[in-house]
């Protein structure tokens, strides 16, 4: 079983990295969509640190879907999902596979890059660091969550559109004690609830995702 979700996760990579481009999409977005509010809100510190959490997360968002659209469609276009399907292995597996690959390729370069960006809307070190270990709590879920999106949508011609519909209000937690846990810290209060909550969410997410994900697959297929 843990050969299967290895080999799963060294496939995409591998995809991934024979389309770089496409890959970097992601990142590219996020930065370029994040430093233009510090250009259009105005140079004003105390209006960027209290605007950067929350313009963070969201743009991390929008990034993450832009890619989780294509977790599954090369697979399906090239027939290769199907027999994917049919292997004996649980489909649980290489689903989570897929999520974990999708969100190496997308999410973690957003945690690395977050620290860059916190610089830009002049948030402390502690701030900064709050904000990247919230990322890198709360982007698996957006790849979790992603992947159940482009499971229902697969093979529809309006999917990219239904993702961000289906997906988007399930974030919304995230999106809070995301940003709640660095207006915390920033506030010189404790974060640890929204922490608390935004690995609950995680949790329960990582339980559920990949059994939602491997039953809408098997309904797109049919």
């Amino acid at each position: 079983m843990s050969s299967m979700l290895l080999a799963t996760t060294q496939r995409d990579l591998l995809l991934a990295g024979r389309r770089r481009v496409e890959a970097l999409l992601p990142l590219g977005f996020f930065i370029v969509a994040a430093a233009l509010f510090p250009i259009g809100v105005g140079p004003e510190p105390a209006t960027l640190r209290q605007i950067g959490p929350g313009v963070v997360w969201v743009c991390a968002l929008l990034a993450a879907m832009l890619s989780v659209t294509q977790m599954f469609a090369s697979d399906h276009q090239d027939g290769s999902l199907e027999q994917m399907l049919l292997a004996p292995q649980p489909l649980v597996l290489l689903v989570t596979g897929k999520v974990f690959a999708h969100w190496l390729t997308t999410g973690l370069p957003l945690v690395i890059a977050a620290p860059l960006i916190g610089l830009l809307f002049d948030m402390n070190g502690r701030a900064i660091a709050a904000l990247t270990a919230t990322l890198l709590v709360g982007t698996p879920v957006l790849s979790l969550l992603g992947a159940v999106g482009a499971a229902l949508t697969l093979g529809l011609r309006s999917g990219a559109a239904l993702v961000f519909l289906l997906v988007l209000p399930l974030t919304v937690p995230t999106l809070i004690f995301g940003t709640g846990a660095v207006g915390a810290v920033d506030s010189g209060l404790s974060p640890a609830a929204h922490f608390s909550l935004l690995g609950a969410v995680l949790i329960l997410t990582a339980l559920g995702a990949p059994l939602a994900t491997a039953a809408a697959l098997r309904i797109s297929l049919d």
